[in-house]
């Protein structure tokens, strides 16, 4: 990231996984790893721009980082908060209203399945923050008015706790300058 990109005070970082591997979406499509190539490191290399529900005229932010990794393809990128549009949706992911995340991309080598495709290799696009989700586990998983660093104490609240648990993570998540997991 640039001098300029980071001075700026009205960003706020997210993460989380714009592709789950090996996971059936919506369509039955799944993407296997190494579909997406090496072309993202680092991420200014990569064309994939940061959208709202798809749409091209809606750039919100821009991606910093994005890689494959054994659950996924991961990303962490940034929300221009100075963008209107971008501040609504920085406020919805940090309520928890909004917590989806989608790929736009073009299919470069597949092969049939009995519901849907074996993507194998495919150019990305975009990645959108989104309502719902092609692939239900596509999520953000932290939301933060500074950039995550290792051992920040950042919290990651998954499905798989108890309601309870998730409540008083998330009472003790809602400080002022807390990163905020989702």
């Amino acid at each position: 990231m640039t001098e300029t990109q980071k001075s700026s005070k009205e960003i706020a970082y997210i993460e989380g996984y714009a592709s789950i591997f090996n996971e059936p979406d919506l369509n039955g499509d799944v993407i296997i790893r190494g579909a997406f190539g090496k072309k993202f490191i680092p991420a200014a290399q990569s064309r994939a721009k940061m959208l709202y529900q798809h749409k091209a005229e809606e750039p919100i932010g821009v991606w910093t980082d994005i890689y494959e990794d054994q659950k996924g393809l991961f990303v962490r990128g940034y929300l221009i908060l100075d963008n209107d549009l971008a501040r609504n949706v920085w406020h919805l992911l940090r309520s928890g209203a909004l917590d989806g995340l989608s790929i736009g991309f073009k299919t470069l080598k597949s092969s049939r399945l009995r519901k849907g495709r074996k993507l194998s290799e495919i150019d990305l696009w975009e990645i959108s923050i989104v309502t719902f989700p092609m692939a239900p586990e596509a999520r953000i998983t932290a939301v933060g008015e500074r950039e995550p660093s290792p051992g920040s104490g950042q919290r990651t609240i998954t499905s798989d706790q108890p309601l309870a648990s998730l409540l008083r993570s998330a009472k003790n998540t809602f400080q002022p300058n807390n990163i905020i997991s989702v």
